[in-house]
This record gives structure tokens, sequence and C-alpha cells, in this order.
């Protein structure tokens, strides 16, 4: 059940990353997705939440369409 919560508060976390307006805000989302994504996988939190924070970050310059 709780993996069950943490994935879907995952799921919500990406998808409200799409309504924010500002790189760093985009950034603490996709970092706090990320921290999220390494307790249910099991991996290193630090590196996660730091690829979380460049997903976050560079989404928008990739062209991704919610991201902007």
């Amino acid at each position: 059940m709780q993996k069950t919560s943490i994935i879907l508060a995952t799921v919500a976390i990406f998808g409200l990353s799409g309504c924010l307006e500002g790189d760093v805000e985009r950034g603490v989302a996709g970092a706090a997705g990320g921290l999220v994504a390494a307790e249910v996988l099991g991996t290193d939190p630090t590196g996660t939440a730091i690829a979380g924070a460049a997903v976050g970050v560079l989404c928008d310059d990739a062209g991704i369409n919610g991201c902007k």
C-alpha cells in the first residue's frame, strides 16, 4: 500500500511540474520526484535527486510541451 502511495505521489509531482513557471520551481519538483523515486527503487537518493532536478530544469529546453 505504501509503495502505491509513493508511486502516485511521484506521478503527481511530475505531472504538476509542467504547471510550474520557472526553472527553479521545476528543478525543485524534479528533485522531490527523484527522492520519491529513489525510495521506491532503492537507489542512491542523492544521484536520483540530482537527475530529477536536471530533468525538471532542462525539460523546457528540450521542447517538451508540458514544460513551457
